[in-house]
């Protein structure tokens, strides 16, 4: 029996007989569900399609993982490398030999972890591949629709491997999270943000929102808690859910700047003449 994949979110569900009625992610308000109803692939199927893993060297310790053509939401995972081992961030759902054995030869794994539930992805095909921990924010663990017993639940803070942790910012989902990569950036620090933090088209600022492709912003509260979040670590460049856009200097003043500007907006005090 296939492990059922979502067509729009690309998130796995249990190998059943049947697939599920609907994709509980698309079915919240934050995704969407097609007008067309909710429809249904395997891995087979998507493989058969074309579709193929597309493995790219960001940096020195960052190998990047998509799928080509894109798959449902189009995130790229990212491998953080470290001499105690790896770090697989934001899986997309779609996951091929090919990718695997480039993992492994950079030495495995020992934990995979996500952004949010949207990005939940292949998360589990990973983790047994490879004998790693999923970690998952403990107010978002309810969302992974192919339980395993390898999840360990998370919150606040969790270092993971030497320089590599991730830190519960909240917004978009209760648990969302980013990593921060103390190596990162020629060593002036990165953080790995999925859409947790939007970096915007022009590579030089960033934005928040509740739910992307509905329109829905956040409020001030929850923006300035993830801004919060992140200001005890040191970082420089910001890696959001894509290959593109990055923000790949002067992010933590970016940062601050995008706050403040965005927030002029929520309360009315921007001019828009």
């Amino acid at each position: 029996m296939p492990v059922w994949i979502c067509a729009t979110c690309a998130n796995h569900y249990r190998d059943t007989e049947t697939p599920p009625a609907a994709c509980v992610i698309c079915s919240d308000e934050r995704q969407w569900v097609p007008a067309s109803g909710q429809r249904w692939t395997t891995a087979a199927e998507l493989s058969a399609a074309g579709h193929r893993s597309d493995l790219r060297d960001i940096e020195p310790g960052l190998l990047g993982i998509g799928a080509e053509p894109a798959v449902a939401i189009g995130q790229r995972a990212l491998v953080v490398r470290t001499a105690e081992g790896n770090l697989l961030w934001d899986p997309p759902g779609f996951v091929d030999d090919r990718a695997i054995e480039a993992v492994r030869a950079i030495g495995g794994l020992r934990a995979v972890s996500a952004s949010h539930p949207h990005f939940y992805g292949s998360i589990v095909d990973w983790s047994r591949a490879f004998g790693a921990e999923i970690l998952l924010p403990e107010a978002d663990a309810r969302w992974l629709t192919r339980p395993d017993p390898a999840v360990r639940t998370w919150s606040g803070t969790l270092s993971v491997l030497p320089g590599v942790t991730l830190v519960q910012c909240g917004g978009h989902f209760p648990g969302s999270a980013v990593v921060h990569w103390a190596d990162g950036a020629d060593g002036a620090g990165a953080l790995l943000v999925g859409d947790t933090i939007f970096v915007t088209p022009g590579e030089d600022r960033l934005t928040f929102v509740w739910s992307a492709p509905n329109r829905l912003p956040l409020p001030e509260r929850a923006v300035r808690r993830v801004a919060e979040a992140v200001r005890p670590y040191r970082f420089d460049r910001i890696y959001g859910g894509w290959w593109r856009p990055v923000l790949r200097a002067g992010a933590r003043d970016a940062l601050d700047a995008s706050v403040d500007r965005y927030v002029e907006f929520l309360r009315g005090e921007a001019s828009v003449d």
